[in-house]
């Protein structure tokens, strides 16, 4: 089993920085990619990035390519979100995914991830 913990969350303006971080624990995700997706109230779930547990392989979403970094710790079990430039778009409940036991790049599909973290919320004012 793996738990992931999300946090860093909160309101800020249009323009302003944030940083997600996904707190893993339980079992060893070396051959896990995780990636962080986001869903907004009436849409669907979006991915916005991955990365290979190794920090090897990044992919992201083509909204947020230019403004959003995502960075893993192997030592701290954490990966980060980096989200600059936010956009009252950007506004959604933000959730962590692993796939575990999963050698690959990270999947955009979210059928493709077993574990899941509760979520944080992110909104942006315009």
């Amino acid at each position: 089993q793996v738990q992931l913990v999300e946090s860093g969350g909160g309101l800020v303006q249009a323009g302003d920085s944030l940083r997600l971080s996904c707190a893993a624990s339980g079992r060893s995700l070396r051959r896990s990619p995780v990636a962080w997706f986001r869903q907004a109230p009436g849409k669907e779930r979006e991915f916005v990035a991955g990365i290979t547990w190794s920090g090897n392989t990044k992919e992201y979403g083509d909204s947020v390519k230019v403004r959003f970094s995502i960075s893993q710790n192997n030592v701290r079990n954490t990966v980060y979100l980096q989200m600059n430039s936010l956009k009252a778009e950007d506004t959604a409940v933000y959730y962590c995914a692993a796939r575990a036991g999963w050698n690959g790049g990270p999947s955009r599909e979210s059928r493709e991830y077993e574990y899941w973290g509760q979520g944080t919320q992110v909104t942006v004012s315009s």
